[in-house]
């Protein structure tokens, strides 16, 4: 089991390359994970929607997309880290919170990383035959949300601001956030004379700013122009805003 595991690590990059056109077994209840303090845990299932049965392995990382959890140090165990998982059965995977020195003002950023590593094929029909086989990552953010924040986070996004800058490619709109929480903007759009322009979209940061692109927009929009978002909530459901581009 160790060297299948140690050769799935190997090919991992390559692995997330081909993730989009193969289909993964095992299905994540849930598109994202928010871990509130308090708690000091939580769990994740975890179902085997597949034929055969699976290896799993999962680990938490910082923000580099090509770790492996031997090299990952993050204040977080996973139990089980590695395990199989049955045909149509179900695995509880549980997050603990170790100390650690983060803001207590504002939301963390972590990402959890679900490797699903199918079962070697068997049979008279494989005797003798080469296949190929995919080893698929599953890759979501997981928000750490301190004690110390009251805030409401389905109503952060209300509280963005928009602001037209230059941009090497044209406009663009920088979208600061006065917030606790990070906010996933999945889509938006700005008005100007009378026209919808395409606005890119981008996750901002707690108390910080980013820049989105405008498609095909030459001139700043004037101040008061309508600006439509939709943000990704905690439970992974879209949620629609509006905002003005200030002056």
């Amino acid at each position: 089991m160790k060297s299948l595991v140690c050769a799935a690590r190997a090919a991992l990059l390559v692995v997330c390359l081909w993730a989009g056109a193969s289909q993964a077994a095992v299905v994540i209840g849930g598109t994202r994970v928010v871990f509130p303090a308090k708690d000091g845990e939580v769990t994740l299932r975890l179902s085997n929607q597949g034929n055969g049965p699976a290896l799993v392995e999962a680990w938490i990382d910082d923000g580099d997309a090509s770790s492996t959890p031997d090299k990952v140090n993050t204040p977080f165990l996973i139990t089980p880290p590695l395990f199989r998982i049955e045909a149509n059965k179900d695995q509880s995977l549980r997050i603990i919170a170790t100390a650690a020195n983060l803001p207590t003002d504002r939301e963390s950023l972590f990402w959890l990383n679900v490797l699903e590593i199918p079962p070697k094929p068997n049979g008279q029909q494989f005797v003798g035959k080469n296949t190929l086989q995919f080893a698929i990552r599953s890759r979501l953010k997981l928000f750490y949300r301190p004690a110390e924040i009251s805030d409401d986070s389905l109503k952060a996004p209300s509280h963005l601001t928009w602001k037209p800058v230059s941009d090497t490619n044209g406009v663009a709109l920088e979208v600061s956030n006065p917030t606790p929480f990070y906010i996933t903007i999945s889509r938006a759009s700005v008005t100007a004379s009378g026209t919808p322009y395409d606005v890119a979209s981008g996750m901002v940061a707690p108390r910080a700013s980013v820049r989105l692109a405008v498609k095909g927009l030459a001139q700043s929009p004037a101040a008061g122009s309508a600006v439509a978002f939709t943000t990704i909530n905690d439970f992974g459901a879209a949620n629609t805003f509006t905002g003005a581009i200030a002056p």
